[in-house]
């Protein structure tokens, strides 16, 4: 277990790391240093060998009520020290968005602003009866940047995220989920669900995870053309990995695979 700059993360043996976002009082209000620290660790933990997914959270019965507004008046005070304050923001999301390794965001109750772009910059969402999802930016007198923007439109639709901009409102979870704010509603408490899906995830051969990944996130965004030798390599070294001749193995001889990442 490591605990820095309101923020704790810890790593089972099954290779998933909890990332908890640790400021309950707050309801896990983000503030600048922890922005900043954000999009430090969720590379550090790409990086580590013994790290295969990442779930995101929030202590005390909340995912996140998004920026810290009290320290907006000094962090955030005019045009200058906001685009520095945006800058960290959007590094920290833009970190979840483009991390290598599959990544959950577990969203009990309020999910909003800035939480809930973190949230929509994991690759799957999973909900509870108590979540609450949406961005107050027409409320606060904020306009939503291109990579927050995107994040929406990737995911609602074009109605449903105009829809979530013009209202500023939190919607209720059954909303969350018809909107797809929300990719699985759990009958329990979100974090125990999305610790099974991480499970799940996690004995499966990393190669491979990363490489539908990549696929997947350049086909949505346009890039496949551009990025088409650098996928073949990828399915390639996949094919050419000792994962790969283990999990044939393993499907032969009717057990689990054990995969290394190799």
């Amino acid at each position: 277990m490591e605990t820095a700059e309101n923020i704790v993360v810890g790593v089972e043996e099954s290779g998933v790391a909890t990332i908890t976002l640790n400021r309950p009082a707050k309801r896990n209000a983000v503030s600048l240093t922890m922005w900043r620290r954000l999009a430090e660790l969720v590379p550090e933990l790409a990086q580590r060998e013994g790290v295969r997914v990442l779930i995101l959270t929030g202590a005390g019965g909340h995912f996140c009520a998004g920026a810290d507004i009290s320290e907006f008046a000094t962090a955030r005070a005019d045009a200058t020290s906001g685009r520095i304050y945006e800058v960290a923001n959007e590094a920290a999301t833009a970190a979840l968005r483009d991390c290598r390794k599959p990544t959950i965001a577990a969203v009990s109750g309020y999910g909003m602003g800035g939480g809930c772009a973190l949230a929509l910059a994991c690759d799957l969402r999973v909900g509870d009866a108590t979540t609450r999802m949406g961005v107050p930016a027409a409320r606060l007198g904020v306009v939503y940047g291109e990579l927050d923007c995107a994040l929406l439109l990737r995911q609602l639709g074009l109605a449903n995220a105009k829809r979530v901009l013009l209202t500023g409102r939190a919607f209720d979870a059954g909303e969350c989920a018809a909107m797809r704010l929300i990719d699985i509603m759990a009958p329990g408490p979100a974090l125990a669900a999305a610790r099974v899906l991480a499970d799940e995830i996690a004995g499966n051969a990393p190669l491979s995870l990363y490489g539908s990944k990549l696929v997947l996130e350049a086909l949505a965004d346009g890039t496949f053309p551009a990025r088409r030798a650098e996928i073949a390599a990828v399915i390639e070294g996949a094919m050419n990995s000792a994962d790969y001749r283990e999990g044939a193995r393993a499907f032969l001889e009717k057990r689990k695979p054990v995969f290394e990442g190799r």
